[in-house]
């Protein structure tokens, strides 16, 4: 038997917007170093004397005009007290994005490749702030696809797009049909059972952590 979804509420705000932040490193440095000093009430001429800094120098430092080194931006850190990595907070890294249009989501060989599925990636970001690995799959099965237990470590989510099949998971069956879904816990066996209408497409989604 299905089981409903639970309704304790969600952790993360969807429409959150993150305060925004600066695309150049140097500037963003720099507003760093310049907030965490006037918080301290510091002076520029107190900051350089403890970084052994010009005055000018660590303007141009807090303007963004030139780019501190590694042991410049150490001392700076140390001068306020601060992990080294608080000096970068304000900086925007680049995030990841792939478009991948219809009918183009690259073929891929995975364990159940040759059990007849066929697996198009539909897209993939490498190594990222996340902690998790996320592959989007839609995946493919005829009349002559058999089946195989999988078992992973991660989360997945099965969406189906058309036809119907009976799904196991663990010692539960279930029966997915079009618009239907499964998210579940993929380390326990999992798996198509029976074909019950063809054409068979749905789309699976596998999370695991990232291995840095």
């Amino acid at each position: 038997m299905s089981k409903k979804p639970t309704t304790a509420p969600l952790r993360q705000n969807p429409h959150a917007i993150k305060e925004q932040r600066e695309k150049n490193l140097e500037v963003a440095i720099g507003r760093q170093v310049r907030d965490l000093r006037k918080r301290q009430r510091m002076t520029g001429a107190d900051l350089a004397g403890k970084t052994g800094l010009s005055v000018g120098m660590l303007s141009k430092i807090e303007n963004g005009v030139i780019s501190p080194s590694l042991n410049t931006i150490s001392a700076l850190a140390d001068a306020l007290c601060v992990p080294l990595i608080q000096l970068f907070a304000g900086y925007e890294e680049t995030r990841g994005c792939m478009h991948v249009k219809a009918g183009e989501g690259a073929e891929i060989e995975r364990e159940g490749t040759r059990a007849g599925h066929q697996y198009n990636l539909l897209g993939h970001i490498g190594s990222n702030n996340s902690g998790v690995v996320v592959e989007p799959y839609l995946i493919t099965l005829d009349e002559h696809s058999h089946f195989q237990v999988f078992q992973h470590e991660g989360i997945e989510f099965l969406y189906i797009l058309e036809g119907k099949v009976n799904y196991r998971h663990g010692d539960q069956k279930y029966l997915l049909e079009e618009g239907d879904s499964l998210f579940f816990d993929s380390d326990a066996p999992h798996g198509p059972e029976e074909i019950v209408s063809l054409p068979l497409r749905y789309l699976s989604i596998i999370t695991y952590p990232q291995t840095r």
